[in-house]
């Protein structure tokens, strides 16, 4: 087709290439802000978070020094832990919900480089990003080198939210049961217990989301065939 020729719609009334690629341009700079708009929003949130974390912990040890860890430290310690510890897991949630909102937005602006690719395909070549809007197309935007491995998924916000939380969760755990028992050995067993047990099930729950995502998700636009080309 010539360069700048219409194409019927599904109105059936021909549109210049030029309108699509403008349509598609105001879609793809949509997504862009929602999606910057979103990530900025969450790293807030995450900045708020440790920012309480340490404060918290600072508070701690000048209470402790304060009351020589006795008398009102033990029940002040556990309300300072078990406050930070909710602020710390509603966090988790919002990073978990924008981890799966930021792939809708990836898989969105896929599709959009494939109608690009339609409109001229001798670009095809210089997109770094995928086109494709299934698991393979948004794992190639998300990492241009190839397949995301575990070091990216361990170095993640999500991980690393997990396992702050894990660790709060572990001591305030572990200062329960002082409080009770008075036995080191026992608070360090059910801390650690508690705070593993914690960042097992969190990493269990955001996978199976993620997998589960895959499961029910229906491509538009599948990746071809290695053997296909790109």
């Amino acid at each position: 087709m010539p360069d700048g020729a219409a194409e019927p719609s599904e109105s059936g009334r021909d549109v210049p290439l030029g309108v699509r690629a403008q349509l598609l341009a105001t879609e793809h700079w949509s997504l862009l802000a929602s999606r910057s708009t979103t990530q900025g929003e969450v790293l807030t949130r995450i900045s708020i978070f440790l920012t309480l974390t340490s404060a918290g912990l600072v508070s701690l040890a000048l209470a402790g020094q304060a009351t020589k860890f006795d008398g009102a430290f033990p029940g002040f310690a556990l309300t300072v832990l078990g406050i930070i510890f909710m602020v710390g897991f509603l966090t988790q949630v919002r990073v978990l919900n924008v981890s799966m909102e930021d792939l809708s937005f990836v898989l969105a602006m896929n599709r959009l480089r494939a109608a690009y690719v339609e409109i001229d395909p001798a670009i095809a070549p210089y997109l770094m990003a995928s086109r494709f809007d299934d698991r393979a197309g948004s794992e190639q935007t998300y990492f241009f080198l190839g397949r995301r491995g575990a070091s990216q998924v361990a170095g993640s916000s999500m991980v690393f939210i997990m396992a702050v939380n894990s660790a709060l969760l572990g001591l305030f755990l572990a200062g329960i049961v002082v409080v009770g028992w008075t036995s080191p050995w026992w608070a360090i067993g059910i801390g650690a217990a508690g705070g593993l047990g914690f960042f097992a099930a969190s990493v269990w729950f955001g996978a199976r989301r993620y997998f589960d995502f895959w499961k029910t998700y229906s491509p538009l636009l599948p990746s071809p065939p290695a053997n296909d080309g790109p």
